[in-house]
């Protein structure tokens, strides 16, 4: 018996929102058996002292990051003193140097 084609839309919107609601159907409930499976297989390991050893890998990646920079930056400020000391040090001199005639 050949199906009534007056309303093909409405045809093809019910084959397509089956189609589709089949597939999300099956697809959750893969979704859901995967889920399930890694929950058991992390129920089974033991995660206790993860935690501690990441703070303890962090806590000193941190320690030696900030070790570094203090030590450059206590090398910096030795190897070259305040550059505004300078500045305001060459500026007196030359004040001194020139007669106040041409000091404007």
């Amino acid at each position: 018996m050949l199906p009534n084609w007056s309303n093909t839309t409405l045809h093809l919107e019910d084959s397509l929102t089956h189609a589709l609601g089949r597939y999300l159907d099956n697809w959750s409930r893969n979704s859901s058996m995967a889920e399930q499976a890694l929950d058991n297989t992390l129920a089974e390991e033991n995660f206790r002292n993860v935690v501690w050893y990441l703070t303890v890998m962090i806590g000193m990646f941190a320690f030696i990051v900030v070790a570094i920079l203090v030590s450059t930056l206590t090398l910096k400020r030795h190897k070259h003193s305040d550059p505004y000391h300078k500045y305001t040090a060459s500026t007196a001199e030359r004040r001194h140097k020139q007669p106040h005639s041409q000091l404007t």
